[in-house]
């Protein structure tokens, strides 16, 4: 059987799935810079290997995992339900609420937002697509 999302909701996530993505480039960046200020340049190769092991990149995962349960909803060949679309897509704008003072996520990401004008349009721009649902 194929997915049953409703088209709207299929695009909603398709495009929050973009600008995810975007949002992700942007932080990953912050974080290239970071490191590479202390340890020295590092290939795409390298980058790859620290993002997937390196504690300073942990908390980046959070947000790439969103970004495969999104793939793999859209890519379902099995019935996904409105109510799992609207889950994830709750889950996506409790993630993405930067705190000073909170979890390992949302304190980098918070810290993130200060630092780089970049991020933050990324963030706005995922923001207002958050809020239209």
């Amino acid at each position: 059987m194929s997915n049953t999302l409703p088209q709207a909701t299929r695009q909603q996530l398709s495009n929050l799935r973009d600008k995810l993505l975007h949002l992700h480039a942007s932080l990953l960046k912050i974080e290239r810079n970071t490191y590479e200020q202390v340890h020295g340049r590092v290939s795409s190769g390298e980058l790859l290997q620290l993002v997937i092991h390196h504690e300073q990149f942990a908390w980046l995962r959070q947000l790439s995992m969103l970004v495969v349960q999104i793939d793999e909803m859209l890519q379902a060949d099995e019935p996904v339900s409105l109510d799992d679309a609207h889950s994830l897509i709750a889950d996506a704008r409790t993630l993405l609420t930067p705190q000073e003072d909170g979890n390992a996520f949302e304190k980098n990401y918070y810290n993130a937002l200060q630092r780089e004008p970049a991020a933050v349009l990324a963030h706005a721009e995922v923001t207002k697509l958050l809020e239209k649902n």
